[in-house]
């Protein structure tokens, strides 16, 4: 791993920390402008909807400019929603409607940036390092957005409600002025009809069968996860009674997973090979949210089966990635990274509504059986495509 990659993870580091400062800030400055719980959603809603309706837009434009221009031009973006917001907040005119238009376009730049920065990592390491990187840029994106900088905004906004979109706007410039210096061997793709080219993508991502079943496999996870995520925090409140300072060390808990796997991911690809990690990923995922569904509420238990849920979430998402780099051609890769993000998290809203009606039918506990079942039923959907002679039959495909 060169240059190139160096330069590529503090990219990632400066990007996810002006990503995480404004989606943090945005919904606690909606709550000094309303208390209406719907408005304040609403801020959530609006930023989940670029996901739907750009993931497979922005594929074609990462497959037909250079990665490195589309992520700095994604940096630049957010940049320039990052100052709109801070002088807005500096100057108290703040409202719900600008909050809405800065959402939406701050998501939008982190859909184009976060499929440019997958599709430039096979492009600054060798294959045989892909897992050790996703591994390396996940933890980085999931580390710095969900851990480090929630708690670090409440305490600039508490300081001055202006003062993390200022610092994002810093780090989106910092990101934007380093993303220069990345060198990627990506050849962009001659102009074409968009609507095509987007087919195109879809069709390969659909017409592989392992990578057809991968997408259908994170589809039903995401909808678990999202239910059992969903209803977490009256889970931590009602079942184990924390408050927010013990949900908030049940949050680290699963930063824990995350960091520990993402050390030990390549030796154990390499080891198990990605059919299998992938597969035993799977089941412990399933274990882990069955263990939190029947254990007693002990905190020290629910934490380490919390552990357990994140490092598999890490095997899983980093064997998946790799998969996808590695078989699919480098002028389509762009659109199959994006258009297997837009199927697989087409559920995850769904699944959200489906937790809080378990939850109120039956249970929080409930929602964790459930979770456990879905991912059962995705080992069993995936065991015969998700195999080894699966991944040597994609391997003679790309070779082909």
């Amino acid at each position: 791993m060169g240059t190139g990659w160096r330069r590529l993870q503090v990219v990632a580091v400066s990007g996810s920390a002006g990503e995480g400062l404004l989606l943090t800030a945005l919904p606690l400055m909606a709550v000094t402008i309303t208390t209406d719980p719907r408005q304040v959603a609403l801020v959530n809603v609006v930023g989940q909807l670029p996901w739907l309706l750009f993931s497979l837009v922005a594929g074609v434009l990462i497959d037909r400019f250079q990665r490195t221009a589309v992520l700095g031009a994604a940096f630049g973006v957010q940049a320039v929603a990052a100052a709109v917001l801070a002088v807005a907040a500096s100057a108290g005119w703040l409202g719900l409607p600008l909050l809405l238009v800065v959402s939406f376009v701050v998501v939008t730049s982190q859909v184009l940036g976060d499929g440019a920065s997958g599709a430039l990592v096979p492009d600054v390491v060798g294959p045989e390092r892909l897992a050790a990187a996703n591994a390396r840029m996940i933890v980085i994106d999931r580390g710095v957005v969900q851990f480090v900088v929630p708690p670090v905004t409440g305490f600039l906004l508490a300081y001055a409600v202006g003062l993390p979109a200022w610092i994002a706007c810093v780090t989106a410039l910092v990101a934007l002025w380093l993303t220069r210096g990345i060198t990627a061997r990506h050849v962009p793709n001659p102009p074409g009809h968009p609507l095509r080219d987007i087919k195109v993508g879809l069709a390969f991502l659909v017409g592989s069968p392992l990578l057809r079943t991968i997408t259908l496999t994170v589809a039903l996870g995401s909808f678990a996860a999202s239910a059992c995520v969903s209803m977490f925090v009256l889970y931590a409140t009602q079942v184990l009674h924390v408050g927010s300072f013990g949900y908030g060390v049940l949050l680290a808990f699963l930063a824990v997973g995350w960091i520990g796997a993402s050390f030990v991911v390549h030796r154990v690809v390499v080891r198990l090979g990605y059919a299998w990690s992938m597969r035993l990923a799977t089941i412990g995922g399933a274990v882990a949210q069955l263990l939190i569904a029947v254990l007693p509420p002990v905190f020290a238990l629910v934490a380490v089966a919390l552990v357990l849920l994140s490092s598999t979430t890490l095997v899983w998402n980093v064997c998946s990635q790799s998969s996808r780099q590695q078989f699919t051609p480098k002028p389509l890769l762009g659109r199959v990274l994006t258009s297997h993000r837009a199927l697989a998290w087409g559920l995850t809203p769904l699944g959200a509504l489906t937790g809080g009606f378990v939850a109120a039918q039956w249970g929080l506990r409930w929602v964790w059986v459930m979770g456990a079942a879905i991912q059962l039923l995705s080992v069993l959907l995936m065991w015969r495509t998700v195999s080894p002679k699966g991944f040597a039959v994609e391997e003679a495909r790309a070779v082909v």
